[in-house]
């Protein structure tokens, strides 16, 4: 038998985020026995429901932010209320992980982050009442099959901090490779960045902002579905590299 306090703070542990197997394994509780608490004990000190969502603690790290969520983020609801937010992270780029870490927690600082190990992946997750207030392009289905747009505060922050947003983008869904020709039997290699996503919003919000900043990019073609944003010109990636660089 469990005293309430045990019970509570198994359940506090589900409700910030962490899987059924992590919580049974880190306390020692059966999944049985965690199942039948969620049902029947209140989590331990739920969020007020009613306070307002005051926007972004730190701007900067918002749309960076939002570049991911974009890219590799979605937000699911909680059986007891409030929403995850999840971006997934390739284990290849340990400090692409640590930054998105570091940007939830600079623009929800009271939200705790998670990170949940997947196969290939993990998933950068946070409990909060207000995610879908900070990112009101959630919704059903799949972000490139439906209208993904910014709100005119998102836009504002976008505009007063564009490579944050960029460098986002790129992290989520993009890339910094090095390409090579052959030209009078000499071998050339040069850099360049690639951002590919399936929706068209989505790549124009990205496009929009290049322009923005001064980056010339070209569109390349998956067949015939115009997946790919290129930046191959050797002054725009010498800017991209002074603003985002490679993933690590």
């Amino acid at each position: 038998m469990y005293d309430m306090d045990t019970r509570k703070r198994a359940l506090a542990l589900l409700s910030s985020g962490r899987s059924m197997n992590s919580v049974s394994r880190e306390t020692g509780i059966s999944r049985a026995a965690i199942r039948a608490w969620r049902v029947r004990v209140e989590p331990l000190c739920r969020p007020d429901q009613t306070a307002p969502c005051t926007g972004p603690a730190d701007r900067a790290a918002y749309a960076y932010l939002l570049g991911l969520y974009l890219g590799d983020g979605c937000i699911s609801s909680h059986p007891h209320g409030g929403h995850y937010l999840r971006i997934a992270c390739a284990d290849a780029w340990p400090g692409l992980i640590e930054q998105c870490r570091a940007a939830i927690l600079a623009v929800r600082p009271s939200d705790k982050v998670h990170v949940l190990q997947r196969q290939g992946c993990v998933n950068v997750t946070s409990y909060g009442r207000h995610w879908t207030c900070l990112f009101p392009q959630h919704g059903p289905g799949r972000k490139h099959e439906r209208r993904i747009a910014l709100e005119p505060w998102q836009q504002e922050i976008v505009d007063t901090y564009p490579w944050e947003f960029v460098r986002g983008l790129i992290h989520s869904d993009g890339c910094r490779i090095t390409n090579w020709t052959v030209r009078n039997g000499k071998r050339y290699e040069y850099p360049r960045y690639f951002f590919t996503n399936r929706s068209d919003d989505i790549r124009r919000l990205c496009t929009d902002t290049l322009d923005k900043v001064g980056v010339r990019w070209t569109i390349l073609a998956r067949g015939s579905d115009p997946l790919n944003v290129s930046v191959a010109r050797k002054d725009s990636v010498a800017l991209m590299d002074a603003h985002i660089g490679p993933k690590h």
